[in-house]
């Protein structure tokens, strides 16, 4: 479509496609960028990262050569991408696209990255490198388990939150508090601040849980065929800090597991299936209570269903922006 559907009443549109992983976002993202000439913008932590694009599903060469694609695989594996400074590459993003006249296609599994560009985020200073290196230095002696204890004695509401396996949350609680000396939990309570100005219509895909349980399981054994296994043995030659966030990529740790010898291959791919699950089942909760989509796909997609969406997204785009 013209660049006339890109703005109208003055405000930019966007689409956003927001789900868990493997629910079909990424290729009804596909046929909605060909349908309106859309450029899709990731909108998932993992898949900004280099080094791991079969284990994060990062769009093919294939999909590249139907869609123009922007920030996959943008981030070293050696750094670390926060929601704000996803945010900013985003927002960047999305302005270069309307300069071009075409239509920014958010597309992603991420929550906290997508509300971080339509509301903004919680006006948080940044933290400073020392206060980062001896979060993760405490965390690297403690583990998973002491430190969080340790981080309940010092801020029981946001421990309370957080689940104890995830290392990078409870690292980022630890030095937000050590920090400003005041809870994550407080700081997620103020006002947001730097939500992108336009005109948005947000997509929910929501499969029900046996389709997307079967696609995730499916999805790995997909990963193993087009060489997940030597991917990671790729990063785990790179000798990177096991706390970066790339290391935790689903199936990382499960087949570096097999890489040392710990367990067969049939056990880790059984164990990176049940973590995927795991994942996408928490996705599923934190969409449902945390976006509030204009459409909601719960069944599985199909033709029918994608001229329902081409229908509501052109009237989307000639409708004048609030």
């Amino acid at each position: 479509m013209g660049s006339d559907f890109i703005k109208a009443g003055g405000a930019n549109k966007l689409l956003v496609i927001a789900g868990p992983t493997a629910s079909g976002k990424s290729g009804l993202a596909l046929r909605l960028a060909e349908k309106f000439d859309a450029v899709i913008v990731n909108a998932d932590s993992m898949q900004v990262y280099q080094a791991v694009p079969i284990l994060t599903a990062q769009p093919s060469a294939a999909d590249r050569a139907r869609a123009d694609h922007r920030l996959y695989g943008v981030i070293p594996p050696q750094q670390s991408c926060s929601a704000g400074r996803w945010r900013a590459l985003a927002a960047a993003a999305c302005d270069a696209i309307w300069l071009e006249g075409r239509l920014p296609l958010v597309v992603g599994g991420t929550g906290l990255y997508i509300r971080s560009l339509l509301d903004g985020l919680s006006p948080i200073p940044d933290i400073p490198p020392a206060i980062r290196s001896e979060a993760r230095a405490l965390f690297a002696a403690l583990g998973n388990e002491v430190f969080h204890r340790q981080l309940a004695e010092r801020d029981p509401v946001m421990a309370a939150r957080l689940d104890p396996n995830n290392s990078q949350r409870l690292m980022r609680a630890w030095e937000v508090l050590q920090a400003t000396g005041r809870s994550l939990a407080d700081w997620q309570a103020d006002p947001r601040e730097g939500g992108l100005a336009a005109d948005s219509l947000v997509i929910a895909v929501t499969p029900p849980r046996d389709l997307l349980y079967r696609a995730c399981d499916g999805r790995l054994v997909d990963m193993l065929a087009q060489g997940a296994l030597i991917e990671v043995a790729r990063l785990l030659d790179l000798d990177l800090d096991p706390a970066l966030p790339v290391m935790k990529a689903l199936g990382v740790a499960d087949l570096a597991a097999h890489l040392r010898g710990a367990v067969t291959l049939e056990a880790a791919l059984a164990s990176a299936q049940q973590t995927t699950r795991n994942y996408a089942k928490r996705q599923l909760t934190w969409f449902r209570h945390q976006i509030i989509p204009q459409i909601t796909l719960i069944e599985q997609l199909s033709e029918r269903i994608d001229d329902k969406i081409f229908s509501f997204i052109r009237q989307f785009l000639l409708t004048a922006g609030k």
